[in-house]
């Protein structure tokens, strides 16, 4: 839906993962977005030290809807891997995606920040926890974007200057 709305310059900017290659922008990274394998707490890999991908062959995943820049990541990633997950369910939203992993249906890969804590946060007390993965995180990155041919509004200008500037001061290891 943001690509579409994008396509159609519906609106002044957009901040998503992955913005189209085929339409001129204006186009800012303005932080990293790793993202993360993560399992149930009580998983049995659940404070193992290393985990290959292979290890994971045959376990359920909850995973993003496709077409989104978290799915589009994710799916090149286990190609480049030849990995195919089982995939459970397809959720629209990262917090049910978390709190599917959490209520134990299945594994999935989250960017660091909506697990809300970051890497170094307590991830048990949300019922979750990182796996080690070989690959994994997979980098990834967030962007500020408009249409070229859109002129930028003054609100939407400060915004992205904004927005810029609180990313530059962000602390290194919150992602």
């Amino acid at each position: 839906g943001v690509v579409a709305r994008l396509r159609d310059s519906l609106d002044d900017l957009y901040i998503m993962s992955m913005p189209p290659a085929d339409v001129a922008l204006d186009d800012r990274v303005f932080m990293a977005n790793p993202l993360v394998l993560v399992a149930p707490a009580g998983h049995r890999l659940a404070g193992a030290a290393s985990v290959a991908l292979a290890d994971l062959q045959g376990e359920r995943f909850v995973l993003r809807e496709r077409g989104s820049g978290t799915r589009i990541a994710v799916d090149a990633h286990f190609r480049r891997w030849a990995f195919s997950p089982s995939v459970r369910l397809e959720l629209g939203s990262n917090e049910a995606v978390k709190e599917s992993v959490a209520g134990g249906l299945g594994l999935a890969v989250l960017s660091v920040h909506a697990l809300g804590t970051g890497l170094a946060g307590n991830l048990a007390a949300q019922g979750v926890v990182v796996l080690p993965v070989q690959g994994f995180p997979i980098a990834s990155q967030w962007h500020v974007v408009r249409r070229q041919t859109r002129p930028v509004s003054p609100i939407a200008g400060a915004f992205a200057g904004h927005l810029l500037a609180q990313a530059a001061a962000w602390p290194a290891d919150r992602g």
